[in-house]
């Protein structure tokens, strides 16, 4: 089974070592994904990194010959509890009738204080 590493271009990505994705036969792993453009944080609301997040989580998984839609489980990390509900709406637009597996965390913090959530998602893609 070929492993295919997918980036998305993150500054981080060669320091720390790791791929945005990474692919392995019919299953996708995307790592912990946050709401940042070009290093920089989109947006002081959770939402909308949120939204962001699983923007940056599609192309990964459309580059690795899958989509949305073959998302079985999404882990997501939030930094206050009061962020949870305009988390949970972001996801449910994207996820809403997909509806895969899910957990919710609260977290002390992520690597930037101006990061409020963070997004894992893994998929399974459907055989050829």
């Amino acid at each position: 089974m070929a492993r295919r590493n997918i980036s998305s271009g993150a500054p981080w990505e060669p320091t720390v070592g790791y791929s945005r994705a990474v692919k392995m036969g019919r299953f996708v792993h995307v790592a912990g994904t946050t709401g940042t453009k070009d290093g920089k944080v989109v947006s002081k609301r959770a939402h909308d990194q949120a939204v962001c997040a699983i923007e940056i989580i599609a192309k990964a998984l459309k580059e690795a010959g899958g989509s949305l839609n073959d998302v079985v489980r999404t882990r997501i990390y939030v930094t206050d509890r009061k962020h949870c509900d305009e988390v949970g709406r972001a996801h449910g637009k994207f996820f809403g009738d997909i509806r895969p597996a899910c957990a919710m965390v609260i977290v002390a913090g992520l690597v930037d204080p101006a990061m409020l959530v963070e997004i894992e998602a893994d998929a399974i893609l459907p055989k050829k």
